[in-house]
């Protein structure tokens, strides 16, 4: 393969694991001149290979896909390793709540391996994932289907999950701020949230850096009701302060 066509091979990966990128993200991720990069997706737009936008590339399929796909896909590379280091914890046999997510998506994914699990959720992809395998015995709850993710939301979810007591429950969060801790833009999604980590011996948030920061509209718990953050880069200062005075483990998993 030369070098052109390792590059361009270069790309389409970049941009099947983050969706869409920048010229500018994908030169500095190549070590390359934006003009190479432009030139690059040029000759890739003609080919049909991708879709060129303002300053920016995607493969052609991502523009089609369904918001819930679309995130899937977002820092796949990051979520994957966040999975891979939140499923360490979770031994076989043991009793999981999860919420709906794209990292916890992941998660269910890498315990495909694990034996004998309980698991409770609101989603039909984890349900679906692990409902199957190594004699698992999964609860999914009922309740008002959300297109979207294909997840139950609801009064009653809410009762469902109420009735379960677990030893690991692991919700996913839309931002993270250091002042009121785990928040989230839709209030179904965020009462969920919260009464599944009522439900569990030990409490965990699996998240990306890019939440780091946010503000989001719906507050779902402060810092004090966790005990663990699983995410893929270290917290900023006024973040890392906070979750120390709560007693927050945070482990940093490396894509």
């Amino acid at each position: 393969m030369n070098r052109l066509s390792r590059r361009h091979a270069e790309i389409r990966q970049m941009l099947h694991d983050h969706m869409s990128a920048s010229v500018s993200d994908l030169a500095e991720w190549l070590g390359v001149s934006a003009e190479t990069i432009r030139r690059d997706l040029r000759l890739m737009a003609e080919r049909g290979e991708v879709l060129k936008m303002h300053g920016a590339a995607a493969l052609p399929h991502a523009v089609g896909e369904a918001p819930f796909e679309r995130r899937m896909r977002e820092n796949a590379l990051g979520k994957r390793a966040i999975a891979r280091r939140a499923a360490l914890a979770i031994a076989d046999g043991d009793s999981i709540m999860l919420d709906t997510g794209t990292t916890t998506s992941y998660l269910a994914r890498e315990l495909v391996q694990k034996r004998g699990l309980t698991v409770v959720t609101n989603s039909s992809d984890i349900a679906l994932t692990l409902s199957t395998v190594n004699g698992n015995k999964v609860h999914l709850a009922g309740g008002e289907l959300q297109g979207d993710n294909g997840a139950a939301f609801g009064n009653s979810a809410i009762a469902f999950v109420q009735r379960f007591n677990v030893r690991h429950a692991i919700i996913t969060a839309g931002a993270l701020d250091s002042r009121t801790g785990v928040n989230d833009y839709i209030l179904a999604e965020a009462e969920f949230a919260a009464t599944v980590l009522a439900r569990g011996e030990r409490r965990v948030v699996v998240t990306d850096h890019s939440k780091f920061g946010k503000s989001a509209l719906v507050n779902v718990c402060g810092f004090a009701a966790l005990d663990c953050l699983v995410t893929d880069a270290k917290p900023p200062a006024d973040l890392a302060r906070a979750l120390a005075a709560a007693n927050v483990m945070v482990e940093v998993a490396s894509p």
